[in-house]
């Protein structure tokens, strides 16, 4: 979860719009095609929000929840560890449309993230560095089908995957698999280390948006660099996360009460927030 937790971040800054629940009258983002069966443990947020608005309501945002967790997830699991900069708001509504439209597909070649992230001022290193937040966690055969069956329309399977990897997946995922069904994003899935970087340079990366950085000349240099030096990889994340999270949306905010609703709010300022999203649409 905790590369999806950055990604998600995309939509509209550091707000926590991934986690509000559908609304008779807003369409949220935890069904988005990017997020749909992968993104999850929203109880968990749930469970550290309803303890902090015990200890101190209405100071501690779910945006920094995540930005929290997220370090912690990292640290837990043998990363490095670091301050975060705290004081975000929570966004008033989500966007699903945003939120397919513009997360990363596991079908992405470099160019196509490379473009996305400078979008948000963050560099090749950032991307490669941030990447490597896949050193933890599973994909779903759903996202790997076409790498190994009809690569780019070829009715074959992807060129760059190591022969004896691609025969390890097509038993995990066969043409007639549940496409639910999960497989480890790198070989050492719960420990954050730098092995994820070593897979990609032996052609063992999971989904066609890792292997892509190191078929691509401009990032197969830091996936190579990361992959003999993990400490330079620690600080290469770290600088990146704080890029990251420091990306901020110009919409009104809040510190939610509950991190699935907006908190309650006279009638009057909701029509208002309508008429300001239609204008900002236009």
């Amino acid at each position: 979860m905790i590369a999806l937790l950055m990604f998600v971040e995309f939509v509209k800054g550091c707000d926590a719009s991934m986690l509000l629940d559908d609304t008779p009258s807003m369409l949220g983002e935890k069904l988005a095609l990017s997020n749909i069966n992968s993104l999850r443990s929203f109880e968990v947020i749930d469970e550290v929000k309803e303890a902090l608005e015990k200890a101190c309501p209405g100071v501690v945002s779910c945006a920094d929840i995540i930005i929290m967790a997220s370090r912690d997830a990292v640290a837990l699991t043998g990363g490095p560890n670091w301050e975060v900069r705290l004081g975000r708001l929570d966004s008033l509504t989500a966007s699903q449309d945003n939120s397919s439209n513009i997360m990363p597909s596991p079908r992405s070649n470099a160019t196509t993230l490379i473009n996305l992230f400078q979008k948000y001022n963050l560099s090749v290193k950032d991307l490669v560095a941030l990447s490597g937040s896949h050193s933890i966690g599973k994909g779903r055969c759903f996202s790997i089908m076409f790498r190994l069956y009809n690569q780019s329309g070829s009715g074959k399977p992807d060129p760059a995957i190591d022969p004896g990897f691609r025969n390890e997946l097509n038993k995990l995922c066969p043409l007639d698999v549940d496409q639910n069904v999960t497989g480890n994003l790198d070989s050492t899935p719960v420990i954050f280390d730098n092995q994820y970087f070593k897979d990609l340079v032996a052609g063992r990366g999971f989904l066609n948006s890792d292997q892509t950085l190191f078929t691509f000349p401009q990032t197969r240099e830091f996936v190579s660099f990361y992959s003999r030096d993990q400490t330079e990889f620690f600080k290469a994340f770290v600088e990146g996360m704080l890029k990251m999270g420091d990306l901020q949306s110009d919409r009104p905010g809040e510190v939610r009460r509950n991190c699935r609703v907006v908190n309650p709010r006279p009638a009057h300022f909701l029509s208002e927030h309508k008429m300001q999203n239609n204008d900002k649409s236009m």
